[in-house]
């Protein structure tokens, strides 16, 4: 627990961007923590707790993905059904449904990409490690991945005010 709490916040942003359209994020959540747990031995740097979470939360969420292709649209009517308002206003429920909604449309490894980098805050290298591939290669897909993240805001954007 000592290294989890002050990674939570961070996880748990993750884990909602991550999931998004795929599963419940708080079930992935759990998932990852149990599984963690259990794998704890294998975890070398303590300081690294956060990249441990976030590539057990990668592999769940592709081996589930190979096992089971769920019907997007079904599933992201359900999760829009489900927000709670909380503390947030109707723009920002708004806001956060457009940008799960444009990353979901990305591919994996750009939306993986931006989510562990802008919303995350994960460095360049840390990326690279967790996707074991080039710094260069993770650049490449921000870059891409951000184009193509601000076309899918604009459209859906554009949709929305034309309602």
């Amino acid at each position: 627990m000592s290294l989890y709490e002050p990674v939570h916040a961070r996880f748990e942003r993750f884990c909602q961007a991550r999931a998004y359209g795929q599963t419940d994020w708080k079930d992935l959540m759990q998932d990852v923590v149990i599984v963690a747990f259990n794998r704890m031995e294998e975890l070398k740097n303590p300081s690294a707790f956060l990249s441990f979470l976030c590539g057990i939360a990668i592999r769940l969420l592709s081996n589930q993905n190979r096992k089971k292709k769920e019907d997007y649209l079904a599933h992201h009517e359900r999760l829009v059904n489900s927000l709670s308002c909380g503390n947030d206003d109707g723009h920002a429920l708004m806001n956060r449904d457009l940008l799960y909604t444009a990353l979901s449309r990305l591919s994996e490894q750009q939306r993986e990409t931006i989510i562990l980098f802008e919303l995350s805050g994960f460095s360049i290298r840390e990326i690279a490690e967790m996707q074991s591939s080039g710094e260069s290669a993770v650049k490449q897909r921000l870059l891409r991945g951000r184009q193509q993240l601000m076309l899918h805001l604009q459209s859906l954007t554009t949709v929305n005010e034309s309602r």
